[in-house]
């Protein structure tokens, strides 16, 4: 690694030097904004690129950014929905899109994935306050263009850091809402130093008591800039990240708890005791354990390296290096003890207190190079990551037990990622007015190695006794993903089609869990997308439309059965066809230059050909049900959006519908989420002082007619003495709540 990360910093330093010699350019240095700009050449769409795609304003980023998960603001785009699970939009929040869960939606920060290894998930709050740092933000929609990390099989997120500027500017920003949802946070940029220097800091807290009841969150972040700007070459560095501190609420709330107890009652941490405080419908006394917690540091660093050549030929460079250390601290009433081998005990059940823990590592380097003349941008290079990660569990109290020292688990993680891409958008036709026929190419090899090794944390009982669940993965992958378009552009005629073939390997929890369900102990097989888009969008300066219509076939896809771990996460298995197919619908409209209004509609259709019944003793199991929807995929999606703004005068509206969704593959109604209809309101004020400072208020106005509604939920199936039990739990969202914010610029 350390071999591989010198050769790489020599390869630029020896380019930049030879380029200095041969092909001087001058370049403005106080022109940081444009410069920025090139760090994203590996992962974003231009316009003209044959990809389903929305950027978002700058007014869009800001006024989300007082509080709430960066998912907040991604809503607004097409097929898009926010989930979350204290039911303020911090804390434990994600995103699907086009019906496709977090893992399979890849983020990039400057290029640098920042989906987990070896779950693909994106943990939004482990970089806490992310919103207030990113300068621009595109969803791709589909297969997109060619990305670093796990496959995109519903879309990517593509994001940069904040452009560094070269005045000296600073800001203030506090706000306070309901559920005591508070933030702090000050921001500090020094401007050009000797005509070449920049540093720039922000430091920022969240806190909320959450409206689910002890769905509290403490979040602290920062972000740290340097650049060197040369007349050629960029070099900058940043570091960001920071602590969460998040009360553990994955188990939701059932429909019979939530007409016991009330909306904002969940069982996390409840244990019994004779003298408890609450006391349960049936008489129970009960306590809670006040430290039901997920704590996790993050730190992610990248060095950037940009180099112009000339005027066609460009570098860019970044290393990369992430460090994550995380635990679980979990209250566990009457456990069986005879599930954690590190006790030497004759007791069957008693109440403890259990920790789960990991350590990341997740290093490497993106190199590529661009190529750009009037009718040819041509972008090649590849990028490789180096990840291992540690999960092991402890105890620290166990009732009536003295000796509980040692691990009742212990497992390592290696993954290799590496990859090389080669993408060109080619003009062949460039007519008198303007209008241009382009052909889009992208192919990229992709590499995985993934070795697992050690005991899980679930116990099996056999007829030997109980053991701990080994694992012992190796597997490596080699991918080919082309992709290939055209684009015709004629004025404010835009169209375009595409196809592409994109893969995905198995998640760890695919691999780990699979012991569950599978009777053979098979490995998972990954994931296969065919990708089919067609768009068309007119665009003027008063009016916008655009249609994009999606097919995406998949082989092997790994869907839920119907069961769930004992950390309530669904249990995969591969499906050999299934399919999503849907027209997405875009309008805006410049009623007048204090309005704009906006809408847009996803319509589809989301089916497992064939389904196979995987519930092991149901009725229907192993039987062809047929055609199936696919879990968590609505037929609709629907927004309605209005921008207004007169003087400093600002105000966004947000009306969002999402159709009814299961939570297993089998259509059942009793593990459905009801659709549901929510509306946001931002208002905001900007205030100009002298020396071009300004002040901003605004208000967030969340859930404005108290739609009592759940944003995300999951069920599972069991058998037991021949009848079929249906479960199903819900993550409630707040009705009403508001959130102020005063910002000052200096």
């Amino acid at each position: 690694m350390k071999r591989f990360f010198c050769f790489m910093c020599a390869l630029v330093a020896v380019s930049a030097l030879r380029a200095e010699e041969h092909n001087p350019v001058v370049v403005d240095t106080t022109r940081i904004y444009e410069v920025d700009l090139i760090e994203v050449v590996t992962t974003a769409a231009k316009k003209s690129t044959p990809v389903a795609q929305t950027s978002l304003r700058d007014d869009d980023i800001l006024c989300h950014s007082y509080g709430t998960d960066l998912p907040t603001a991604l809503a607004l785009t097409p097929s898009l929905i926010a989930t979350n699970e204290t039911g303020i939009g911090i804390g434990a929040t994600s995103i699907r899109l086009r019906g496709t869960d977090a893992t399979r939606i890849n983020v990039t920060i400057n290029g640098v994935a920042m989906n987990n290894p070896d779950s693909h998930s994106m943990y939004w709050y482990d970089t806490p306050d992310l919103i207030s740092s990113v300068g621009s933000i595109q969803v791709q929609r589909g297969a997109g263009v060619t990305t670093n990390g796990s496959g995109a099989f519903g879309g990517s997120v593509s994001m940069t850091t904040d452009a560094l500027t070269p005045e000296f500017r600073g800001s203030a920003s506090l706000s306070y809402g309901s559920y005591n949802t508070n933030k702090q946070a000050l921001h500090i940029s020094s401007g050009l130093m000797r005509e070449h220097w920049v540093v720039d800091a922000r430091l920022t807290h969240i806190g909320s008591d959450g409206y689910i009841e002890r769905g509290a969150t403490d979040l602290k972040s920062y972000m740290f800039q340097a650049g060197y700007y040369g007349s050629n070459t960029k070099v900058k560095l940043l570091s960001f990240g920071g602590s969460a501190k998040t009360y553990l609420t994955y188990n939701g709330v059932s429909l019979k708890d939530m007409e016991r107890y009330g909306r904002r009652y969940h069982d996390s941490g409840q244990y019994t005791t004779s003298d408890g405080p609450f006391v349960l419908e049936d008489g129970t006394h009960v306590d809670y354990y006040d430290d039901q917690t997920d704590n996790y540091l993050q730190f992610n660093n990248q060095l950037v390296v940009n180099h112009r050549f000339n005027h066609a030929w460009q570098l860019n460079a970044t290393l990369f290096y992430t460090y994550g250390y995380g635990y679980y601290n979990q209250y566990k009433d009457d456990a069986w003890l005879a599930s954690y081998l590190n006790l030497d005990t004759a007791k069957e059940q008693a109440d403890l207190i259990r920790h789960k823990l990991m350590l990341n590592h997740l290093g490497g380097a993106n190199v590529a190079a661009s190529y750009t003349t009037s009718s040819l941008d041509l972008t090649f290079g590849g990028s490789y990551s180096y990840y291992r990660c540690p999960h092991w569990g402890t105890l620290s109290w166990v009732d009536g037990v003295e000796d509980v020292g040692g691990r009742w688990y212990d497992n390592d993680v290696v993954k290799h990622d590496g990859n090389l891409f080669a993408r060109a958008l080619w003009t062949v036709f460039s007519g008198e007015r303007d209008n241009k026929l382009n052909l889009f190419g992208d192919v990229q090899y992709r590499y995985v190695g993934y070795k697992a090794w050690g005991t899980n944390d679930n116990a099996i009982w056999g007829d030997k006794g109980v053991y701990m669940q080994p694992i012992d993965v190796d597997k490596e992958y080699n991918f080919f993903n082309p992709r290939m378009g055209i684009s015709y552009v004629d004025g404010a005629h835009n169209a375009f089609l595409s196809a592409a073939i994109a893969h995905r390997e198995p998640t760890r929890s695919d691999f780990t869990d699979r012991h569950m369900f599978s009777a053979d102990e098979s490995y998972p097989e990954p994931e296969r997308l065919v990708d089919f888009e067609l768009g068309y969008t007119y665009s003027t300066a008063k009016l916008s439309l655009g249609v994009n219509l999606y097919y995406m076939l998949y082989h092997n896809q790994l869907v839920a059965i119907g069961m769930v771990n004992d950390g309530d996460d669904a249990l995969n298995t591969n499906v050999d066809k299934s399919f999503r197919r849907g027209i997405e619908l875009m309008a805006s409209w410049s009623v007048a230059k204090w309005l704009t209004l906006s809408a847009n509609a996803t319509l589809s259709e989301n089916k497992i050909q064939d389904y196979v019944d995987g519930l092991k003793d149901s009725p229907t199991f192993g039987q062809n049900l047929g055609d199936m929807t696919i879990s968590y995929s609505p037929s609709v999606i629907g927004s309605l959006i209005a921008n207004f703004h007169v003087g400093g005068f600002s105000a966004l509206w947000h009306t969002q519908y999402v159709g009814k969704q299961y939570f297993t593959n089998n259509e059942i109604e009793a593990l459905s989420l009801d659709g549901y209809c929510t509306t946001n309101l931002n208002l905001g004020y900007d205030h100009k002082l002298d020396s071009g400072r300004s002040v901003r208020f605004g208000v967030a106005i969340n859930n404005l007619f108290s739609t009592l509604y759940s944003s995300n939920g999951y069920g599972y199936s069991y058998m037991w003495d021949g009848v079929r039990y249906d479960e199903a739990f819900y993550f409630p969202q707040a009705p009403i709540n508001v959130l102020a914010n005063v910002t000052v610029n200096f």
